[in-house]
Order: structure tokens, then sequence, then C-alpha cells
């Protein structure tokens, strides 16, 4: 495809929402990234939250962190480029030793991910000795070598289910501990963190043990910013990721991963759409579901995935950066964790 069919391909879409002169440009980055990538045999995976202009145009596939990480379990190509965050990118690594791993920006990191590290899952496991450890996927390596299994926001209550275990500890995502215990019926408490140790009253009945971390984009919707769309647009439909707030999500009319968000806007009709969750997306369904409206509250985006550019895209393949290296020793723990996850769906 030529740079102009790229553009005019682009136009289409996206011309609503990307300036003429930027289309132009990043048409251009484009048509090099194709090119490198037939040249490296490589396949490049796309997050939900990406921009429009690359979400729509480089990646073969595009989703949320459990359908990528499938993709690269799959892939039979020598290269991964990850558009997405380091979690994710060290998670294709897991799953793909002895692939090239990519990360078009150094920097591309997750809040919610650095709440949490490796010898705090040691203590906890210390604490409760014999409580099987769910680790969300928005973690690092390294803690992923540290539990039994790892879930995303769409299959999380499947996974603690299915440990058929009467206390599950559940790490790190605070809002999507308490979304899963209401879930699932289980009473949530979370244990008091200093330096020397980990106290909980014993005294109390508990079946979650949470973490304090939170996901800096989801925790700043609320249930004001429900009530104030409602009242200019009383049959909006809201959508919650479950990362936000049990008070957001109970507020919500749906709550669901990235991908099930999309799903339920493909699969319903209705007036007008509220998204809870990563501006680009709101975008990026928009394009998809012309004929839907979606509103947004577009001062809310992930200053992660933001860094994920398709200049630096292009950069990665063209200069082999930025490599991602997980030690073997905690990768071959952490792909126990992983591919559990996957086995569970």
């Amino acid at each position: 495809m030529s740079v102009d069919e790229i553009y005019q391909k682009l136009k289409a879409k996206l011309s609503r929402i990307v300036p003429d002169v930027e289309l132009q440009i990043k048409s251009e980055l484009i048509f090099e990234i194709n090119k490198l990538k037939k040249k490296r045999n490589a396949l490049v995976l796309g997050h939900n939250y990406m921009e429009p202009a690359l979400f729509h145009s480089i990646p073969d596939f595009t989703g949320d962190s459990l359908g990528l990480s499938r993709k690269a379990a799959q892939t039979d190509k020598n290269v991964i480029v990850f558009c997405g965050v380091r979690f994710m990118a060290e998670t294709a690594k897991i799953l793909n030793p002895e692939k090239t791993v990519l990360l078009p920006a150094k920097e591309a990191g997750c809040s919610l991910a650095e709440s949490i590290i490796a010898e705090d899952v040691r203590r906890l496991k210390k604490r409760f000795p014999g409580v099987p450890v769910v680790t969300y996927v928005n973690t690092y390596a390294d803690v992923k070598a540290g539990s039994d299994v790892c879930c995303t926001s769409s299959n999380a209550v499947a996974v603690v289910e299915s440990l058929k275990s009467d206390t599950v500890i559940f790490l790190p995502d605070e809002y999507l501990a308490k979304n899963v215990a209401q879930e699932t019926g289980k009473h949530i408490v979370f244990p008091k963190i200093t330096k020397n140790k980990i106290d909980l009253d014993t005294n109390i009945d508990y079946q979650l043990i949470g973490w304090r971390g939170r996901c800096e984009v989801h925790e700043k919707f609320t249930v004001e910013d429900i009530k104030n769309v409602r009242a200019d647009f009383p049959d909006v439909v809201v959508l919650a990721h479950p990362e936000c707030s049990p008070e957001v999500v109970e507020a919500a009319d749906f709550s669901g991963s990235t991908s099930g968000i999309i799903k339920y806007v493909e699969e319903t009709k209705a007036p007008h759409y509220l998204l809870m969750t990563e501006c680009s997306m709101g975008d990026n369904i928009a394009v998809a579901n012309p004929d839907k409206d979606l509103l947004r509250l577009c001062s809310i985006s992930c200053p992660y995935m933001k860094k994920i550019t398709l200049k630096d895209t292009l950069d990665a393949l063209k200069f082999n950066q930025y490599k991602i290296e997980v030690p073997e020793n905690i990768r071959i723990r952490a792909v126990k964790a992983v591919e559990r996850m996957l086995e569970i769906g």
C-alpha cells in the first residue's frame, strides 16, 4: 500500500478526530513501518488505549492485555513489537523467550505495576502461608513470578473462583479487588503494611486479602461525573472499567474489560454511551462505530500509553529498541502463572 493509499484510508476513518496534516505525516511513518515489519518478520500488537492513527493502521492485532497475550503466545514471527506498556511487553517475552520483544518507548510504565514489588509478595506469602496468590497481569515479571496465577480484568472473577480456596490473596489493584469481592461474595480486607511487618486483625472474618494499588487513570472517575452526564443525557448508557471504584461500577450500567466494553457497544443500541476508561479508547470505539454517539471525559488519559508513538515504533524496528529482557529464573516461574491465566480464559 502506497503512502497516498494509507493516507486516504486513514482520512476516511479518522478525519473527524485527527487533523489532516497529522494524517499526512503519519501516513509516511506507517508506510515505513509496514516495510520494516515485512523485512524483519515482525508482529505488531496494539493495545486498545493506543492513539487512533496508530491503533487503526500498523497493528496486526488489537485488543486488551488478555487477548494480546494470547496472540503473543501463538505467533511464529521473529520479532514482537508491543504498542502498549512495559508489563505487557514483558508478558510477551515471558511467553516467547526465544523471540525479540520490543517496547517502542523506554519509559512506558504503569502506576499500578509500580505499586508493588516482588518483596511485597514474598512478605504476604510468609504472613499468610498456603494462601494462593492471584496477581493482576498489570504487574512486572518478578511479581508474576511470586504468584500462583495471573488474571486480567475480564477473567478476574473466574480465576479467583477456579482456585476453590476459602482465602485468596489478590494483588495489586484495590478497586478491582473490591469489585471482585462484591461479585464473588467474599469479604475483603487490606492488611496494614509497614516496613517491618504486615498487620491484620485475625479476629476479622475475611476471604480476600487485597493491596492498595490503583490505576491513576481509572481512580479519577467519580459518581459525580456520572450524575453530571446523566443530568444532560438522561438516556445515556454508562460503561465502566472494573479498575474504577466500586461506587462508580455500581452507578454504571455495565462494567467490563476494554474488550468487554467494545463488545457491549458493538452489540447494543443506545442513544448515547459514556465510557469510564482511557480517552483514546473512546476515540477508537467511536471510529469503529460511527453510528453510535460516544460521550467521553477526554481529560482523563494514560500518560504512559501516550508515550507510544508511530515514530517510536518505527525507531524500535529500525534500531532494535527498546529490547525487553526477563531473567530466565524469573521467567520460568512467571510463565506458569501466565499460562494458568490463559488456560482459564
